[in-house]
């Protein structure tokens, strides 16, 4: 089973989203023959590379109220955070920035990029680090097992910029209004971060679309089986 995820560093339901789908597949009998994959999305692709305000007073000035009304449209979403183990104490404090280079060091990571996809999480939402910063993406990536070297030249380059674009496009064309964005075997999506139930029905749907198929009845007792094929009928 593959399940594809398109999701955005700084995207607050992804990481809850990350969070019930972990806690789904802990149940789900087959775990060990899931491979998950992270797919590149922008939330916003006009934010800066330079911060220059804090997510609190983005949401104020994009929906009215200022800062403290952005602060109270972010105490609900900590509050959801903590009912999947996630400290959101300090999301307020985290920068608006662009994520495009965030993406490209994920595709660079390799083996690497589910540790790398959670340390820029952790990073973002519970550490409120500049995740469009280089030298705080080289620590990140560091952390995680990634030659800072390495790091230092995709990040220098526009390396992996085309698979990045390649992933929006791609989720575009599978009918994502936003993220996170989790799609099995190609064959069923999920929008959003639901419920574990949600994610457990879904994994046991994509199971059983994938068994193979289990014959039932045989022969009747004159020997007949009831079937035509190339060399007659039995």
């Amino acid at each position: 089973m593959r399940i594809e995820i398109w999701s955005d560093v700084v995207c607050p339901w992804c990481y809850i989203g990350k969070r019930r789908l972990e806690e789904a597949l802990e149940a789900f009998p087959q775990r060990d023959e899931v491979e998950i994959v992270w797919r590149s999305y922008q939330l916003d692709p006009t934010a800066p590379k330079v911060a220059t305000e804090s997510i609190a007073s983005a949401l104020g000035r994009k929906y009215g109220g200022g800062e403290d009304a952005g602060r109270q449209m972010v105490e609900q979403m900590q509050q959801v955070a903590q009912e999947v183990g996630l400290d959101y104490t300090r999301y307020p404090e985290a920068k608006r920035v662009s994520t495009v280079d965030a993406h490209r060091l994920l595709h660079a990571a390799g083996a690497r990029r589910p540790e790398l996809k959670e340390a820029l999480l952790q990073a973002y939402f519970v550490e409120a680090r500049n995740v469009a910063d280089h030298d705080e993406l080289v620590a990140i990536a560091s952390e995680v097992g990634l030659a800072e070297d390495d790091v230092r030249r995709v990040l220098g380059s526009d390396e992996h910029l085309t698979d990045v674009e390649e992933d929006i496009d791609a989720a575009q064309d599978l009918g994502a209004q936003g993220v996170p964005f989790f799609v099995i075997d190609r064959r069923l999506a999920i929008s959003g971060a639901q419920p574990v139930e949600v994610f457990a029905r879904a994994l046991e749907q994509a199971r059983a679309a994938a068994s193979p198929l289990t014959a039932v009845g045989g022969a009747a007792e004159d020997g007949s089986s009831g079937v035509c094929g190339p060399d007659g009928c039995s």
